[in-house]
């Protein structure tokens, strides 16, 4: 038996709160997680760079690849938590290497904080309900099943 309040609204969860609102609010997240990466990693990386072309070039690059990651991110799909997953993991593992032979740091940190967010099993399941709530005709859009059902009246002709 749960304890409601006066309305019928059982306590601890508000009427407007939704699981699904709960899933948008961990993209919303990730994606500033992403875009705090990619200010910290411009941030630190410009500077840090002393003039020289190579390396404003590479933190530029890096920056920009941040940039589209968080508008990727943004939409809220698997596709886009596994492409997320596989280049936050690439910019530890360059982050590192940089951090090994230059001393350098720039949003090496934010970006194991963002692995460590999306690996969490609710953000997980929000990157993963996006692509549950497309409907099933959508999915199947080009099948080829029902493709060749409403051609020869529901029979494949060989």
């Amino acid at each position: 038996m749960r304890a409601t309040e006066p309305g019928g609204q059982p306590r601890g969860r508000s009427s407007g709160q939704q699981p699904d609102d709960a899933g948008r609010m961990l993209v919303r997240l990730v994606t500033r997680l992403v875009a705090a990466q990619a200010v910290a990693a411009a941030a630190v990386g410009l500077p840090f760079s002393k003039r020289q072309l190579s390396s404003v070039v590479i933190t530029l690059a890096m920056v920009a690849a941040l940039c589209g990651l968080a508008v990727l991110v943004r939409s809220g799909t698997r596709t886009a938590w596994l492409i997320a997953v596989g280049l936050e993991v690439a910019f530890i593992g360059y982050g590192l290497t940089r951090f090994f032979f230059a001393r350098y740091l720039g949003g090496t940190l934010f970006a194991i904080i963002t692995v460590g967010a999306l690996a969490h099993p609710a953000v997980a399941r929000a990157y993963g309900a996006a692509s549950a709530r497309v409907p099933e005709q959508a999915r199947d859009e080009l099948g080829l099943g029902e493709a060749s059902g409403e051609a020869f009246g529901g029979q494949i002709l060989g």
